[in-house]
């Protein structure tokens, strides 16, 4: 069983940078964090890794400094980490990233399961996972909560929904999202992150993975970002005099002008 665990680099911080040409984030000189979800998604490949003697390859798109956490995450327990890096993929969206992805992914060519978490952090869109998955041309589950089965070539999920929960089967190989209720991830002991800083991240570029360069980073991205800003908030603060019953009616009239509804 060969598991392929998608990890993304994402701000370790609310006080993100913006290019104000692209409208991308600056992701140089700002401390990153491994994508929190992400970190789900390496817990349940390291814990099918204990059950089935399975081996897990981690695998991200970014910048250089991404290895750093890809080192990490082979502190924990992932056999073997690739990183896709390449000015060509700076600035994708998530088409563009699930296409280089999923040529990365062609490229390690030998897997069963491929788990992502279910969104990114930074992003919020929840779509690489599927995206992903359509370009593979493999089944997915969305939200699982649970693994109930995994054996050669099937696959039994809990998937959450609005109101409960699904139970999907699939054939393997196939694509699962995982959310937070599936597990608690693991931390890395201190001897295995002093070895981590010795394991090799393999690096690949645009050429390695034979990627289509029209399809990746900005070239190969058809929603793009055409304003970002920082919210400002305007905070008042008003006293009512007057007893209770006087602060009361104030209360009231005063909402009521700001057009809302109350009733007296």
């Amino acid at each position: 069983m060969n598991v392929i665990v998608c990890i993304k680099q994402v701000p370790g911080t609310t006080e993100v940078k913006m290019n104000k040409e692209t409208n991308t984030i600056i992701r140089e000189g700002i401390k990153s964090i491994i994508n929190p979800f992400d970190t789900f998604a390496i817990e349940e490949a390291l814990r099918i890794k204990d059950k089935f003697n399975s081996k897990v390859t981690g695998l991200s798109m970014g910048i250089p400094d991404t290895s750093i956490l890809l080192k990490e995450a082979m502190s924990l327990g992932v056999d073997e980490a690739y990183l896709l890096s390449d000015r060509a993929f700076a600035g994708a969206d998530s088409l563009a990233t699930a296409y280089t992805l999923s040529m990365g992914i062609k490229y390690i060519n030998d897997y069963d399961l491929i788990i992502c978490g279910k969104q990114a952090t930074d992003g919020d869109t929840a779509q690489v996972g599927p995206s992903l998955a359509g370009k593979l041309n493999i089944p997915y589950i969305t939200y699982v909560s649970e693994i109930q089965e995994l054996k050669d070539g099937y696959i039994r999920c809990k998937r959450l929904i609005e109101n409960g929960y699904e139970i999907i089967e699939s054939t393997l190989p196939a694509l699962i999202t995982v959310v937070e209720d599936i597990n608690v991830p693991r931390l890395p002991s201190i001897k295995n992150l002093r070895e981590s800083f010795d394991k090799k991240v393999t690096m690949l570029t645009a050429n390695d993975i034979n990627a289509d360069t029209t399809l990746t980073g900005l070239n190969g991205s058809p929603t793009q970002v055409v304003k970002t800003f920082i919210p400002e908030y305007d905070i008042t603060s008003e006293i009512i005099e007057g007893n209770p019953d006087e602060q009361a009616d104030k209360l009231v009239d005063k909402l009521l002008s700001m057009g809302l509804s109350v009733s007296k």
